[in-house]
């Protein structure tokens, strides 16, 4: 699916690329100005490819040039090929630095870029153009909600695509994928969407100056999401430093909480967790186990599993109560605090991290050292404990993950 869905933007954009050329570019002040805007846009991106839009000034410029029909109220002629040439030309103009730096846009991305600008341009110029548009809502509040509904639709097109695309590529629930693509709308792309809106209405009335204008409150929203994704990294880093200290003790092997905190996020991301499930679920993981430091003497390899009930009771609890003072999401103290009860007692993320936890501990001590042998057999003890120490469902996940990481699908 991934393969298609290139090939296809791959094909679009040079179908526009070769039209465009070959009846040369119509109204090319307008085309110039808003070819600026989204190359701009490009070379401000920010974050990485895992952030929802690293480029949104180049997004709005894009769906804005794709919605505009007038400039300073005179009817504008270009088309839908020329709009996807415009965008795609500019845009690759503007990651060139990034690509220089290895820190480009991604093939998938540049994919979606390319198929929703084409959605809106087709959905949107050959209606406008034709007069059927203007005959059947004209220029009023019914000409805006058109352009809502239209972005709206072109939203939604994003979202299934970066749905699908992941799903394909990763093997996780199609369905949670989506519902968070959708969930992440409601920040940055809700703002990219309204500028392009906002960007076209205003360059039919005031002309290209509007441009720049209104590229100034997305700028500064831009920054204010820099903003929280630094103290967001900066938040988990803090958590990481806090999860080391019983490594650094000596109460846990080297890279322990790292690895139980990636198993755990791969199995709730299987499972179908939210977004902010799985961050809390992340959290917990690389925090559950420091609660050994009120140990006086180390357990051996840190595996708790052998102490008594009671022992590991307290030692949860005690971790719990650390992971409140910290101040962070009491979410993540209640997974660490209960991970010691029955597991039917326990939250979903608590019996994932219990699982990858005893996976992690057995997969160390099993079998010849360094071969797969262990691995396979702390997966076949999990699978016998299920029902008394482990839910099913949660090891079956553990196990998908497992096989999807060795046949190197992330």
């Amino acid at each position: 699916m991934p393969t298609a869905v290139n090939a296809l933007a791959s094909l679009l954009a040079v179908s526009s690329l070769g039209w465009t050329l070959w009846r040369g570019i119509t109204e090319g002040r307008v085309a110039l100005a808003f070819g600026v805007l989204v190359a701009l846009g490009e070379l401000a991106r920010w974050g990485s490819m895992r952030d929802r839009e690293p480029a949104p000034l180049g997004a709005a410029g894009a769906l804005a040039y794709a919605l505009l029909g007038e400039n300073a109220g005179q009817p504008t002629h270009h088309g839908a090929p020329q709009v996807i040439a415009v965008v795609v030309a500019a845009a690759l103009v503007g990651a060139v630095p990034h690509v220089a730096l290895g820190k480009g846009p991604s093939p998938d991305h540049m994919a979606r870029r390319v198929l929703t600008v084409g959605f809106a341009a087709v959905c949107f110029q050959p209606l406008y153009n034709s007069g059927k548009l203007k005959e059947w809502v004209g220029h009023g509040p019914s000409f805006a909600l058109v352009m809502v509904a239209l972005l709206v639709l072109t939203a939604l097109c994003d979202a299934v695509l970066a749905a699908t695309t992941a799903h394909a590529r990763t093997g996780w629930p199609f369905g949670p994928l989506l519902r968070d693509e959708l969930r992440a709308m409601l920040g940055i792309g809700s703002a990219v969407c309204a500028t392009g809106a906002v960007m076209a209405l205003a360059v039919a009335v005031a002309g290209l100056w509007a441009l720049p204008v209104f590229s100034i409150p997305l700028l500064l929203t831009q920054l204010s999401f820099r903003r929280y994704a630094a103290v967001r990294a900066t938040y988990r880093q803090t958590i990481a430093s806090l999860a080391r200290a019983t490594e650094i003790a000596g109460y846990t092997p080297q890279g322990h909480a790292r690895r139980v905190a990636g198993l755990s996020r791969a199995v709730g991301r299987d499972l179908g967790l939210s977004e902010p499930d799985l961050i809390v679920l992340e959290h917990a993981a690389l925090m559950h186990d420091i609660g050994q430091l009120s140990l006086v003497d180390p357990v051996p390899a840190g595996a708790t599993a052998a102490l008594p009930e009671t022992e590991q009771r307290r030692i949860a609890l005690l971790g719990g109560a650390v992971v409140r003072q910290t101040g962070v999401d009491s979410a993540i103290a209640v997974v660490v605090e209960r991970q010691a009860d029955p597991y039917r007692d326990q939250p979903l993320t608590a019996r994932i991290v219990r699982t990858a936890n005893a996976y992690d501990e057995m997969a160390r001590g099993e079998g010849p050292t360094g071969s797969l042998d262990g691995p396979l057999q702390a997966l076949e003890r999990l699978r016998l404990a299920t029902g008394r120490d482990y839910q099913a469902e949660v090891v079956e996940s553990l196990a998908r993950v497992l096989s999807r990481a060795g046949n190197g699908r992330a």
